[in-house]
């Protein structure tokens, strides 16, 4: 059983269409578990949830972006963030703008109420008997602090405490990782659309299982970064600046 894993594509079509090329140049896949955050905070909401439902065998969870999409609601800077620093005024209404623009682009074409039926988590046994729970942030929850290096092992087991799981997959902070728990495996899946690794390449996991066990390889892709950021302002995201500094590294995270 092969499975490939992947997250935060964010509406980047280009780097999504470079993960999929990928996926089939490393022998394709039985599975697709895609972890969440598919279309917000990019140039092709659209383009790229039609291009995610056309790969066959794929299963979806809900990230935090798809909250806020269907909530009307927005990440931060919030209110109260503008309010104790007027800098981020103008960061806080581009947010707010391209997640209009982005609802706005979903639902006329159908996509809003496809999101509405997204799971929190999705959950597979592995040939071996391996538990496998998918979820965005940590088990139970789409949003709030994510699996990082810098977050403490005490911490990490305490999230996974009761979740039913030996393995679990999840996204949100963008930052690939394998945290070897006391009794759970948490991996940390990356992201394809929104870079914050210093080589700014889309990432994805690919499983390999059977009955004695599984193997799991992290792969990184690079794509044309350039051809986003001209797709960017070609299609007038209202949060262009925002996303573009993702793909010229200015939000890369330390190790």
């Amino acid at each position: 059983m092969r499975i490939a894993a992947y997250s935060d594509i964010h509406g980047n079509p280009i780097a999504l269409e470079a993960v999929l090329t990928d996926i089939e140049a490393q022998g394709g896949v039985d599975q697709t578990i895609v972890v969440g955050d598919l279309a917000a905070i990019g140039p092709a909401p659209v383009e790229v949830l039609e291009r995610l439902a056309a790969v066959e065998n794929t299963i979806f969870v809900r990230g935090n972006t798809e909250t806020y999409l269907l909530t009307n609601t927005v990440p931060p800077p919030s209110t109260e963030d503008v309010q104790r620093d007027p800098s981020l005024a103008e960061l806080a209404t581009s947010v707010a703008r391209s997640f209009g623009w982005t609802q706005g682009a979903i639902t006329q074409a159908g996509w809003l109420d496809w999101m509405v039926d997204l799971p929190l988590e999705q959950r597979l046994s592995l040939p071996d008997g391996t538990r496998l729970l998918a979820v965005h942030a940590a088990p139970g929850r789409d949003d709030g602090p994510g699996v990082e290096p810098l977050t403490p092992k005490e911490t990490l087991e305490d999230w996974v405490k009761g979740c039913d799981a030996d393995l679990v997959l999840v996204g949100h902070v963008h930052q690939a990782g394998d945290y070897p728990l006391t009794q759970v495996r948490i991996v940390n899946v990356a992201s394809v659309g929104n870079p914050m690794e210093a080589d700014l390449k889309a990432s994805w996991v690919l499983i390999e299982a059977d009955q004695n066990g599984y193997d799991l390889t992290f792969y990184r892709v690079d794509y044309d970064r350039e051809a986003v950021i001209d797709l960017t302002h070609r299609v007038r995201q209202p949060a262009a600046e925002y996303i573009i500094s993702f793909l010229k590294g200015e939000k890369v995270r330390s190790a």
